[in-house]
């Protein structure tokens, strides 16, 4: 079938406003999903970088072994189930509980969701610093967690980076899966006008085009961060497009 340009900028230029209202919407959710699951990463990954050690006992060991034991179940519902499912059950088994809109339901479940892989992320990042440093921080003092938080988090998060910076650009395509609660986010306002003009090809091509955009413009952003953090020095990351 033919592509009508006239007719796709006629259709930008009728709903405009619908399509803004969506971009903001969708920025917002990939800002706060990305931030948000960073710093519940952050708990989730320094708990699966912990070790039962044989000298461990009691009650070190008891937690050490429920928090290894829940981050290792949480990651695996996470990683292995749909958003879009995930927020279809999340939003009506917790709403008689929370009583939330659907609005505040998708900011939460795009957080946990991102939550998951941004603890492997930070966990592969803490893996890739030299247990050295780990036994230099003990032989001067310093717990675990403060090992973690003063030393090897800073480094790990650095090391980790792109793929942080990856999981943004995975939000902003990955939150049109919020649509099913009815956010009004980028595909929400699509589906509305294509269902209203009945030229889903000119309008869905609309969409493609300002999703491409969006990531684009992140990945430039990201890759621009990545360089001023390793000195002026560009790093090709997966970020980059080839």
């Amino acid at each position: 079938m033919k592509i009508d340009f006239s007719i796709l900028i006629n259709i930008f230029n009728r709903n405009i406003s619908l399509f803004i209202h969506g971009i903001k919407i969708t920025c917002l959710f990939a800002i706060v999903g990305t931030v948000g699951g960073l710093i519940l990463g952050l708990l989730l990954g320094g708990i699966r970088a912990l070790k039962v050690e044989k000298n461990d006992r009691g009650i070190s060991k008891f937690f050490k072994v429920i928090g290894l034991a829940f981050t290792r179940f949480y990651i695996w519902v996470f990683r292995g189930t749909p958003m879009m499912v995930q927020a279809i059950f999340l939003y009506y088994f917790l709403k008689p509980v929370f009583h939330w809109n659907s609005f505040t339901a998708g900011l939460i479940i795009i957080s946990i969701n991102t939550a998951a892989y941004m603890a492997e992320i930070v966990r592969s990042g803490i893996q890739s610093i030299d247990n050295g440093q780990f036994e230099a921080c003990r032989s001067i003092g310093l717990t675990f967690f403060q090992s973690l938080r003063y030393v090897i988090l800073p480094q790990a998060i650095k090391n980790s980076f792109p793929s942080i910076g990856n999981q943004l650009i995975v939000n902003i395509k990955d939150s049109s899966m919020l649509n099913v609660l009815s956010v009004t986010e980028l595909f929400f306002q699509t589906s509305s006008i294509a269902g209203s003009n009945y030229r889903y090809i000119e309008t869905y091509l609309i969409a493609a085009i300002i999703y491409l955009l969006l990531t684009s413009l992140a990945s430039a952003i990201l890759n621009a961060i990545e360089r001023k953090m390793n000195g002026g020095k560009k790093v090709k990351t997966s970020m980059e497009f080839s």
